[in-house]
């Protein structure tokens, strides 16, 4: 697994990714490039070069590859064909072979997810999805995980020895060992994915277009990231004017360029810490980009940024949950108490969080959204909370 990973996403991200992952490469990184949303072929036409599941040579310390859909769909249907055979057999179905499968819808998801954690190199740089399609991409094994233990819980492989007695006394049916089998190897796989996407080296970078920032789509977009526990490094301004361009003698020029920086300036302060990286026009090659793009250096990552509870016992008989939603808004937010979960709702992006041991013992008595920040106040109930 790549011990730094940059999921580049939005408009031009094979671009920005290409220049991304040359200049990790011309600074001694062993750099793979993985074209993950690429269905044009784009990055290979940009970088001369047929991509394919095994990596290719671009140059010293720089590999590149793509996804492979079709891989990835027949190790998602890897051990079923044995399990459905007896069933298309009763019924005269002719099993379908391997080679003549064809990707489904959300296969690409799946071969991103299985593509991540199997990345050998000191850095993975990500031609990744547009970013909704990436937020529900890396929320994936989260929620499947969460489906599982509700579906087919693991306590429930204790009682594996004990199918022979209780059928025989109560005839009480209970799922296959195929079934358990099944899905314990479906939660490693998960595990797997999960443990890349929350690797501290692992960071989103989003690309927007200069001309049309949108700043309240970027929010949006920052407070699904942020909700899922997504780290955003950097925002790159893709096809920003030429610095010179707001003292041009064209009056449109001039006032384009100054209204466009002044948009970008704006950005740069609803990001706060997040830094901005301008591409401006023309951009070049990918060397001349990769080089304006990181001349201070490459963003490292953010500083993790867990929830916590704050404990307020003894002065309001309070404990608060403290959940970072930067770019949330207040308008936009969802909240819901379901049993030992909260489910939390930010700009059409929703996650089901499991409540830590204590706040299971609490009510909800409130919520703010201040700095980026949701709290949620949460009171001992009586019933619950031990005395004393």
């Amino acid at each position: 697994m790549a011990t730094r990973t940059v999921l580049v996403s939005g408009p031009e991200s094979g671009r920005i990714a290409a220049a991304t992952a040359l200049h990790h490469a011309r600074r001694g990184s062993d750099t793979l490039l993985l074209a993950a949303d690429d269905p044009h072929r784009a990055v290979d036409d940009l970088l001369g070069v047929r991509l394919g599941p095994d990596a290719v040579a671009l140059e010293p310390g720089l590999t590149a590859a793509r996804i492979d859909e079709q891989a990835a769909l027949r190790a998602a249907l890897d051990g079923y064909r044995d399990r459905l055979a007896p069933a298309l057999d009763l019924i005269g179905a002719q099993p379908l072979d391997p080679d003549e499968l064809a990707p489904l819808p959300g296969t690409r998801a799946l071969a991103l997810l299985r593509a991540l954690p199997r990345a050998k190199a000191e850095v993975l740089v990500v031609a990744a999805p547009p970013p909704a399609e990436l937020v529900a991409t890396l929320a994936l094994p989260a929620q499947l995980e969460r489906y599982l233990a509700r579906l087919l819980p693991e306590q429930r492989q204790a009682a594996r020895a004990l199918r022979p007695l209780l059928a025989g006394l109560a005839g009480l049916p209970l799922p296959t060992d195929r079934l358990f089998e099944a899905r314990a190897a479906a939660s490693a796989a998960l595990a797997e994915a999960a443990a890349a996407i929350t690797a501290p080296g692992t960071t989103v970078r989003l690309v927007l277009d200069a001309a049309r920032p949108a700043p309240r789509a970027l929010a949006r977009i920052r407070a699904g990231l942020a909700l899922h526990g997504l780290p955003l490094d950097a925002v790159v301004a893709h096809g920003a004017l030429p610095a010179a361009a707001a003292a041009s003698p064209d009056p449109w020029l001039a006032a384009t360029a100054a209204r466009q920086d002044e948009q970008l300036a704006a950005i740069g302060e609803q990001l706060g810490e997040v830094p901005v990286l301008l591409a401006r026009q023309p951009d070049g090659g990918l060397e001349e980009l990769a080089d304006r793009l990181y001349a201070q250096g490459a963003p490292h990552p953010p500083a993790p940024a867990d929830p916590r509870v704050e404990d307020r016992l003894a002065a309001e008989n309070l404990l608060v949950w403290h959940l970072p939603l930067p770019g949330a808004d207040r308008g936009e937010l969802e909240l819901l108490r379901r049993g030992d979960e909260l489910v939390v709702g930010a700009g059409g992006y929703r996650r089901v969080l499991a409540l830590p041991s204590a706040l299971r013992r609490c009510t909800v008595s409130g919520a703010g959204l201040a700095d980026g920040v949701l709290s949620v106040r949460f009171t001992p109930d009586p019933a619950l909370w031990p005395r004393g």
